[in-house]
């Protein structure tokens, strides 16, 4: 009896020393990993006021150019308070990883509170906060006095110096709006910005912002459907449905190729039915409405009821 418990203590014993030797190196990697994490993300500074800009930048570590699975885009998502997106930027990083984007305060970011930057690269994800004051800062709210005109010497031979114009009076009196802000009544505001963030995943699937595929999804964005109330209504609400998968599908697209050329072939027909738009007048909230609804039912019959038909006979014939 004693023999085996001295056996079963020996046991134990290398049990315990085994665990130490192994689980030692995964502790300590872990804290490695956490001290140099593969994404960055950081803030020019915590607190903004309407019209300050906002300065975001970070690294990527193992960002590779050469590399098709590292050398994906960087993804800026800013959210405020309210889980409302605020703005979206895509960015190519250097050759070393580094990378940095500006955001002005103002527009879809003007409303006082806490916002979320959150940046997507490959799988790794981060986040960091500001706050949004709400009122106008100091750039804007202090235009830069027009300096004085020069003394004139007076002159006997010299002719009289005639008035200036009015007009040339009254623009020299106009103050200097600051970055991000236009002048309208006298007044500097925050200028409204309407474009919206970009197409991640026709992005990646065309393989550049400059794709004529993608330039084509953003001019009927821009010039189209944001010309109407019921337009910036629907971009609204399908932003959100959109970028809260978008980044992750295009992540996606550049680690895999098959899986790129499968979205390039998906989205085809959306892009034929949206030349519809090119060709039509619109010009009140009503027109937008019908073509929208139109051109919404002419791919659900694309994608959903004419692929279910087809299966249906081809069930029904064998």
């Amino acid at each position: 009896m004693k023999i085996r418990g001295n056996f079963l203590l020996i046991i134990l014993s290398f049990s315990i020393i085994s665990y130490c030797l192994i689980g030692a190196p995964s502790v300590y990697s872990q804290e490695v990993r956490d001290v140099n994490p593969p994404l960055l993300l950081d803030i020019n500074n915590d607190t903004f006021d309407l019209g300050d800009t906002i300065f975001i930048s970070g690294t990527a570590r193992d960002y590779d150019s050469s590399s098709d699975t590292m050398s994906a885009d960087i993804t800026i998502r800013v959210m405020d308070s309210k889980n409302n997106i605020a703005g979206v930027a895509q960015i190519t990083p250097k050759a070393n990883g580094d990378y940095n984007h500006t955001f002005v305060a103002g527009g879809q970011m003007s409303k006082a509170g806490e916002y979320t930057v959150t940046a997507f690269w490959n799988s790794n994800v981060v986040t960091a906060t500001f706050e949004l004051t709400g009122i106008t800062g100091s750039s804007v709210s202090t235009p830069t006095p027009p300096a004085p005109p020069p003394p004139v010497q007076p002159s006997m031979d010299e002719e009289p110096m005639m008035d200036e114009e009015p007009s040339m009076a009254d623009a020299s009196s106009q103050p200097a709006c600051g970055q991000g802000t236009v002048l309208k009544n006298g007044v500097c505001v925050v200028e409204e910005k309407k474009s919206g963030g970009g197409c991640l995943i026709a992005t990646a699937a065309f393989g550049s912002e400059m794709a004529p595929q993608v330039q084509f999804l953003r001019e009927i964005r821009d010039n189209t459907v944001l010309q109407t109330e019921s337009g910036v209504s629907f971009m609204t609400g399908f932003n959100q449905f959109y970028y809260s998968f978008s980044p992750a599908i295009a992540d996606y697209e550049r680690e895999n190729p098959v899986f790129k050329e499968l979205v390039k072939l998906t989205i085809t027909p959306l892009l034929t039915s949206l030349t519809i738009l090119n060709y039509v007048d619109i010009d009140t909230e009503e027109e937008m409405l019908g073509y929208g609804i139109g051109v919404i039912l002419l791919n659900i019959g694309m994608y959903f009821i004419a692929p279910a038909a087809i299966l249906f006979k081809i069930k029904n014939r064998k």
